[in-house]
C-alpha cells in the first residue's frame, strides 16, 4: 500500500488538476476553431446556393433549426431550447423539378464520423433518395476542401471502407471544385 504525506498529496492533486485545466483549454480551443470553420463553410455553401439561384439551376436554402425562446436577455437575446431532432441542412428544388436535400458537415479533424448524421436527418436523407431525390453530405475538412458524398456512399462507409468515418483522402474521388471566393460547386 502507497501512504502520502498531506504535502504529497496536494502537490499531486495541484498537478492533475493543473493538466485538467491545460486539457479544458485546449479542448475550448478545438472548439472555437471548429465553431469558426463551421461558419464560414455555412457562408460558402449560402454562397453557392445564390449562384445556382442566380443562374436558375436550383433553389437551394438552409433549414431553420426549430426552437423556442425560454427567457428574454438583454438587446434583443434570448435563451433558446431546441424542440426537436434537427433535419438535414439544406433542402430544395433543382431546375426540371428534382428534390434536392443534403447534410453540411466540417471538421478541424482528418475524419468525419458517420454517426455526425443523426437518425432523423438519415431517414429524411434516405426518403427524399428513395424517391428519386438527390440526396448527399457535404464534408470540409481542416484542408478547407469540401467533397460531396452521395448518400449511398455515406450510407455504405461500413461496407466500403470498413470503418464508420471517412478521411479526406477516401473522400477524395467526391471532390468539389470552388470558386475563387471558396463556394463549393457541389451540382457539377
Amino acid at each position: 500500500m502507497l501512504t502520502f504525506t498531506e504535502e504529497e498529496f496536494e502537490k499531486y492533486q495541484n498537478r492533475i488538476a493543473g493538466e485538467s485545466r491545460e486539457a479544458q483549454i485546449r479542448h475550448r480551443y478545438q472548439g472555437a476553431v471548429s465553431r469558426a470553420q463551421g461558419a464560414q463553410f455555412e457562408q460558402a455553401i449560402v454562397g453557392a446556393c445564390d449562384l445556382y439561384r442566380e443562374k436558375g439551376m436550383a433553389d437551394i436554402e438552409k433549414t431553420p433549426e426549430p426552437m423556442r425562446p425560454i427567457k428574454r436577455l438583454e438587446g434583443g437575446r434570448f435563451v433558446a431550447i431546441f424542440e426537436k431532432q434537427a433535419q438535414p441542412d439544406y433542402k430544395g428544388t433543382l431546375a426540371g423539378g428534382q428534390a434536392v436535400m443534403f447534410e453540411a458537415k466540417s471538421t478541424a479533424t482528418d475524419r468525419i464520423t458517420q454517426d455526425r448524421v443523426t437518425g432523423e436527418q438519415a431517414e429524411r436523407l434516405n426518403r427524399c433518395a428513395e424517391l428519386g431525390g438527390l440526396a448527399f453530405v457535404l464534408c470540409q475538412f481542416a484542408s478547407g476542401q469540401v467533397y460531396k458524398l452521395p448518400w449511398s456512399v455515406w450510407q455504405g462507409m461500413q461496407g466500403r471502407f470498413g470503418i464508420k468515418y471517412i478521411t479526406e483522402e477516401a473522400a477524395a474521388p467526391y471532390r468539389c471544385r470552388l470558386t475563387a471566393r471558396g463556394e463549393p460547386l457541389f451540382l457539377e
